[in-house]
């Protein structure tokens, strides 16, 4: 189990860490997505099996937009007390480190791990000297939790913003 960001994670309770994704991970992954959609899928008048079936159709696209255009990403699986509860895909480039997806099961939103994650991302970037990107729907919740460490708005994309977390210069 791969323990921390760069080294080092002083937010994290030990009993977090995280492994990287494997093939038996797919339905587990498949329901980490399908968890992330509940309130959209709430708004439509479809029965369960189409939004079953509209569901996968996303994750598989979702999945291999990813593999394609970020072949040389970490895809991780995040665990607490060994069990599955979120993942967590990062693409290390020279100049900036993409977060290009965090999810968390419902029943560990909300409980710090995603703040604690992403500081220890963000003090990840400040070693390194560079700025941690990530694409972030607008209607997202999560997106008081980026605003309120710092990251950014540097670019509107549709129903998407670019945000941008910079670290400070000495």
């Amino acid at each position: 189990m791969i323990r921390a960001f760069a080294g080092s994670s002083h937010r994290l309770p030990p009993s977090v860490g995280f492994r990287p994704e494997r093939d038996p991970d797919e339905p587990f992954l498949r329901a980490l997505y399908s968890s992330t959609r509940e309130k959209e899928m709430a708004l439509v008048d479809w029965p369960d099996e189409e939004k079953e079936a509209f569901l996968a159709m996303q994750f598989e696209a979702q999945h291999r937009h990813y593999l394609e255009h970020f072949p040389e990403a970490d895809y991780l699986v995040i665990e607490k007390d060994g069990a599955a509860v979120g993942r967590i895909y990062l693409h290390r480039q020279s100049e900036a480190l993409r977060l290009i997806d965090i999810a968390l099961l419902p029943e560990a939103r909300n409980m710090g791990l995603g703040g604690a994650l992403l500081k220890d991302l963000l003090d990840e970037g400040q070693a390194s000297g560079i700025p941690v990107r990530i694409h972030v729907e607008k209607f997202n919740p999560a997106m008081r939790l980026y605003l309120r460490l710092g990251f950014t708005t540097v670019k509107e994309l549709g129903v998407y913003e670019l945000l941008e977390w910079r670290p400070a210069t000495s």
